[in-house]
């Protein structure tokens, strides 16, 4: 589908198009392709004198597939996690195309980020007078949308610190570590996000039509640091999840050390005992104990002499 948004336009309601004897209308400030046919794509290339990528082209990762200018105008495709509020959200390419006149946006999914720019645009229809402008506004909510993903996924790692150190037993801690793993991919994910948004940045900063505006320049900027310093936030996140994780396993190897430790106790406190028994327990017939009356009850008492003294020696060296 394409949609159109126009300069002035009230409430900036999107125009569907139809492919077939299109032509762009003068005022347009936005071109938004959602997973856009064959038949549009090749509307909107003969109505911009552009060529439009196609969704295995977006998914390239090399700098040249993704970050380039040709006919006048710059490409650039960024990594735009959706899905969001899922305990793993995902990611997906969406390519921008800075042209002399409107923004082109190819995307196959519903970001977020778009829906909050629209309704921004309902309630402000003046606010990007321009493509540039636009794509501006556009990566302001992206980065907006990533800060608000890092900021839950921090808020999960940090309450799973909380019942990691909490002193109890350790039952449950595999939940607790799907849980780390979960935002290890969702930590990934972001950075991956942030990565690619801070060279986007650094690439259309020589677009003309940023580079010549100060409020553009400015603009970008800011946007800049926004995307450095959330990537410091999320390095910082990541940190946290590998000590975490490292933390629980730990624990989990000190309890099952623990267990363990009991286990072998028991062996070598029952060991002596067990042995005095299965000497006296052969029968054979020339056996000094067996026809006295104190045999049995020596017996006895040498196995719990002999499962004592061991416990005892192990207390006093702090074994236990």
């Amino acid at each position: 589908m394409i949609r159109v948004y126009r300069s002035g336009c009230k409430l900036c309601d999107p125009a569907p198009a139809s492919p077939n004897d299109w032509t762009l209308p003068p005022d347009a400030v936005w071109i938004d392709l959602v997973s856009p046919t064959a038949d549009e794509d090749r509307a909107l290339e003969l109505s911009l004198g552009l060529s439009i990528p196609t969704r295995d082209e977006m998914a390239e990762l090399e700098a040249s597939s993704r970050l380039y200018r040709e006919n006048n105008a710059t490409y650039v495709t960024a990594d735009i996690i959706h899905n969001g509020d899922s305990d793993i959200p995902t990611i997906d390419p969406v390519t921008f195309v800075l042209t002399p006149g409107p923004l082109v946006t190819i995307r196959y999914f519903d970001p977020k980020p778009f829906t909050m720019l629209i309704d921004k645009l309902e309630r402000e229809p003046g606010l990007c007078p321009t493509g540039a402008d636009l794509f501006l506004h556009l990566m302001e909510a992206i980065v907006d949308r990533a800060s608000d993903i890092l900021s839950s996924n921090a808020a999960k790692v940090d309450a799973v610190s909380n019942h990691v150190f909490a002193g109890k037993k350790t039952v449950g801690f595999e939940h607790l570590i799907t849980k780390l793993g979960r935002a290890h991919i969702t930590n990934g994910r972001i950075e991956q996000s942030l990565a690619g948004l801070a060279r986007i940045f650094s690439y259309v900063a020589l677009d003309e039509r940023i580079e010549h505006t100060a409020d553009a320049r400015e603009h970008l900027r800011s946007l800049s640091g926004d995307a450095a310093s959330l990537i410091a936030h999320n390095q910082a996140v990541a940190a946290g999840i590998n000590f975490q994780l490292s933390a629980a396993l730990g624990l989990i190897n000190i309890e099952q050390s623990s267990i363990i430790k009991i286990f072998s106790v028991a062996a070598v406190a029952f060991m002596p005992p067990t042995l005095i028994a299965s000497i006296y327990g052969m029968n054979f017939t020339h056996m000094p104990e067996l026809p006295q009356w104190w045999g049995y009850p020596a017996a006895l008492a040498a196995m719990v002499v002999a499962a004592i003294l061991p416990l005892l020696w192990f207390k006093k060296k702090g074994w236990l």
